[in-house]
């Protein structure tokens, strides 16, 4: 405050080594300046000061902590999941997120949860690696009282008490979808079921995906009499894909349909039967190679998949970020939420033949990619 009077002075060329005598022959009217001026400097003060102790008595409510361990980044579909997370829990929305990256291993997951525990953070999200091995870590997260909820893929835990609630998709009736519009697609073009010769690219082994969607396949072939060849697993990434699917095309010339678990995968497969100088359609009867996937998110996938070159494709809807933020505001509110909550999911292709299929007496519409 002293500043801005010395700077009032100067302006008025009053100087502090004048005499009280020399300060009284100043005009009226710059004497009603000075008082006007302080006392809008005074006044300005107290009114920040007031602001400050009215912050200090109304500071921002405190926001919800969420940890969230994060499996891996190995598929499009895993990086829309996280984003959908990141642009979910943030700042503005009231939360303080804390993200760790799995890097695809359990161990770093398992070391993240416990260190959420010792942060105590008030929920934990967790969308593991694999089914197994959750046990010891998610009993000592309920000992710390902090919720967990599993997104994705499952917990296989006896004690389905460890965790407060899941959230994802139907993996085996993603697969039951898709067998039931291969199925179909086969009955409409005259296609005897041994005639269908099927190699699955699977998912992570242990996986929930991978298990629903093996299940699926394996129970539509046993059931319709396909010649499922094999199984092998391309870690749901383009570049396995693409050398599992070099491998099998040296060994079966006669497989003419490729059943990828995820499109990431599909995508490498097609690379691999452009490179051995085949290729990939719906008209298996005259030779091309029919590939059909999961996920729909991948647009490179999607674009195939108008284009024919995939032929079906079932969605994994990845956005699970409002839907966990949903489960702890019923957590927030002192409500208990579904143990299991599923999301609605379509399928996708661009062939005419089949346009809905039916599952359990449910019917699904086919969507145009």
């Amino acid at each position: 405050m002293k500043k801005h009077i010395t700077w009032i002075q100067h302006k008025l060329g009053i100087q502090h080594k004048l005499g009280l005598q020399h300060k009284l022959q100043i005009q009226p009217k710059a004497w009603i300046l000075i008082l006007f001026v302080m006392a809008a400097l005074f006044g300005g003060c107290g009114r920040d000061s007031d602001h400050t102790e009215a912050q200090a008595e109304n500071p921002p409510e405190p926001s919800v902590v969420v940890g969230f361990s994060q499996l891996g980044a190995e598929s499009d579909w895993r990086s829309a999941n996280t984003d959908s997370m990141l642009q979910t829990f943030t700042r503005e929305n009231g939360y303080t997120l804390i993200y760790e990256n799995g890097q695809q291993q359990q161990s770093k997951q398992i070391t993240a949860i416990r260190k959420f525990i010792q942060q105590d953070v008030d929920y934990i999200v967790l969308a593991p690696e694999k089914e197994t091995g959750w046990e010891s870590v998610l009993e000592e997260a309920r000992n710390a009282e902090i919720p967990v909820i599993i997104v994705d893929r499952r917990v296989a835990a006896a004690d389905k008490n460890l965790y407060t609630c899941w959230v994802g998709s139907d993996f085996e009736l993603e697969g039951k979808k898709m067998c039931a519009w291969l199925g179909s697609f086969a009955e409409a073009h005259g296609i005897a079921p041994e005639e269908l010769h099927i190699v699955n690219i699977q998912g992570t082994i242990g996986s929930t995906a991978q298990i629903g969607r093996t299940r699926g396949l394996a129970n539509a072939a046993r059931e319709n009499g396909w010649d499922l060849m094999e199984e092998i697993s391309g870690d749901f990434t383009e570049t396995r894909g693409r050398e599992v699917m070099s491998m099998l095309l040296d060994k079966y010339d006669n497989l003419n349909v490729v059943y990828c678990e995820n499109d990431n995968m599909a995508l490498g497969v097609l690379d691999a039967i452009e490179e051995a100088g085949r290729t990939a359609g719906s008209d298996i009867a005259n030779g091309e190679i029919m590939v059909v996937s999961f996920d729909g998110v991948n647009e490179e996938a999607r674009e195939l998949a108008r284009a024919g070159k995939i032929s079906c494709i079932a969605e994994c809807n990845p956005l699970h970020g409002p839907r966990v933020e949903a489960l702890i505001r019923q957590l927030e509110a002192g409500e208990e939420p579904e143990k299991h909550n599923y999301v609605d999911e379509k399928i996708f292709s661009a062939e005419e033949a089949v346009r809905e299929i039916e599952i359990d007496g449910v019917t699904y519409k086919v969507e145009k990619p």
